[in-house]
């Protein structure tokens, strides 16, 4: 199975941003998922794309690897700052991180 296979709660694909307003820098999620989220020098998280590169825009998703999904939700649950939200790319629907039902 690839790491580029998105996961998926009942198959759904899901998709991670991060809101670098409330980044504290802690760096928890990188050493979660390195794969997935790495600290830039402005000292915030950011998440990659699937080529690896820092996705800066603010607002930018990437997709979570299926392999990878139980380590991004432990980031979103042991963030500091609260700011890593993973949601269903169907309907933006969040279903792990501050704003989840």
């Amino acid at each position: 199975m690839s790491v580029q296979q998105a996961a998926g709660v009942d198959g759904e694909a899901l998709e991670v941003w991060i809101d670098q307003d409330l980044c504290t820098g802690d760096g928890i999620c990188a050493q979660y998922a390195p794969e997935v989220f790495e600290l830039d020098i402005d000292g915030l998280a950011y998440v990659k794309g699937p080529d690896e590169e820092l996705l800066q825009d603010r607002g930018a998703t990437t997709p979570v690897p299926l392999p990878l999904l139980t380590d991004v939700i432990d980031s979103a649950k042991e963030c500091p700052g609260e700011c890593i939200h993973v949601r269903r790319v169907s309907d933006r629907v969040e279903v792990y991180g501050p704003d989840a039902e």
